[in-house]
């Protein structure tokens, strides 16, 4: 029981610190429209947290450029859906963070959840299910025991998993541009699609980013900041274990040690690594910590410690010069270039004061990217008392948050 115990905490702490998610308690389904690749109905994500509402839910498989076969659920309107209304729906793809899947978003009721208040308001509801968990575990040529499955940080969500997502997506809509909704990494990767001129006005009508995440050096929790940088130290003893598993033997060891250094109080896990989040209820917890966490690969882990260390936003470093120079064409990974995000995509951000992980002054820094944006086509808020979790969990963010990000989709651009 004791060692249950143990491993339910250093499982919480890797999840707090590196996840970009947590709270403060103890393209292909066919590349053919209308031809649906239809994962089985009863052991989905629609059969555990949309249909068991009333809610209409369809179950589809995207396979990337790289293989990857990722599950999607669609939620195409809402419980109150008037019959024979043949009004085109914009579609939205709601994205989740890492170590955590699009069960996420379904913790709170179907009129607190976010995906289900967009369908109620007439969205094409898209979630996406990133590749290493647990309905997105399928590749066309390789086994999740196989190395070569989890070479991959968020570098490639952005080339390879986002692009077929949102290929699908558009395909099955119409050819319709696509709103989108983060948190967290998911927001990254939105940040980052941007900036490489993957999204344009062209195929996206606007952008909602919580608890934003470029630069995560100025982030408030100790434990973050230790892990990051023990991570790298330890980089080529991890290198062997291409999955990063929270409840695997190596991972929990690495954040034993972490938790002993001084200054680190894993006492209190949830607090100390994402901050004080004011509005979660022990419910809500309950039913996350029966679904999550979830595995990602160790690369991407190494990526955002990469971030951490450094405070620039590059791709993946691969600590030897022959290896970038083989993967970039020059000694050191290329960076992120955020002034080249179009000035014309409306953006709408949120972030919280009391976030440990998206730190105030790391979103600042972000912020200053967006000081010649399109004023009429960016709205920032911020939310004194919210934390990194509050944003996809919190009971009253209906009413300080998705209210918003449902107004701002409505808008006509």
């Amino acid at each position: 029981m004791a060692f249950l115990g143990l491993m339910t905490n250093f499982a919480a702490l890797t999840f707090c610190v590196l996840v970009l998610v947590t709270h403060n308690y103890q393209a292909q389904a066919s590349t053919l429209v209308g031809k649906k690749n239809i994962q089985s109905s009863s052991n989905g994500l629609c059969a555990s947290s949309v249909t068991i509402h009333g809610y209409k839910c369809q179950e589809y498989e995207v396979t990337t450029g790289a293989g990857y076969i990722l599950s999607v659920q669609r939620i195409p309107e809402g419980r109150s859906q008037v019959s024979g209304n043949v009004t085109k729906k914009e579609p939205v793809v709601v994205q989740h963070g890492v170590l955590v899947d699009g069960s996420t978003w379904f913790m709170n009721s179907p009129e607190q959840n976010l995906p289900m208040i967009l369908a109620d308001n007439g969205f094409d509801v898209w979630v996406v299910n990133t590749r290493g968990t647990k309905f997105s575990r399928k590749h066309t040529s390789l086994d999740t025991s196989n190395e070569g499955y989890w070479a991959w940080s968020w570098d490639e969500l952005v080339t390879d998993e986002m692009p077929a997502i949102f290929d699908f997506v558009s395909k099955n809509t119409g050819g319709q541009k696509i709103n989108y909704v983060g948190h967290s990494l998911g927001t990254l990767v939105a940040l980052a699609s941007m900036a490489e001129g993957r999204w344009t006005k062209d195929n996206v009508k606007s952008v909602a980013l919580l608890s934003p995440i470029a630069y995560l050096t100025r982030m408030t929790t100790p434990i973050g900041a230790i892990a990051a940088r023990t991570l790298l130290a330890e980089g080529y003893t991890f290198l062997g274990i291409p999955e990063f598993d929270l409840k695997a033997y190596p991972i929990l060891e690495f954040f034993k040690g972490v938790c002993a250094n001084p200054g680190v109080n894993c006492d209190d896990l949830f607090t100390a690594a994402t901050g004080e989040n004011c509005c979660l209820q022990q419910s809500t917890f309950n039913q996350f910590m029966e679904v999550e966490p979830q595995s990602s690969s160790t690369r991407n882990m190494f990526h955002l410690a990469q971030t951490v260390r450094s405070d620039t936003l590059t791709k993946f470093d691969f600590f030897r010069p022959d290896l970038n120079m083989l993967h970039y064409g020059q000694l050191f990974p290329p960076e992120y270039d955020l002034t080249k995000i179009p000035k014309d995509i409306p953006i709408f951000m949120s972030y919280g004061g009391k976030d440990a992980l998206s730190d105030v002054a790391d979103v600042k820094k972000l912020l200053r990217y967006f000081e010649n944006h399109d004023a009429n086509k960016l709205s920032v808020q911020f939310i004194a008392n919210y934390a990194h979790a509050d944003y996809m969990m919190a009971y009253n963010a209906k009413d300080l948050v998705y209210n918003n990000v449902t107004s701002f989709f409505k808008r006509q651009w």
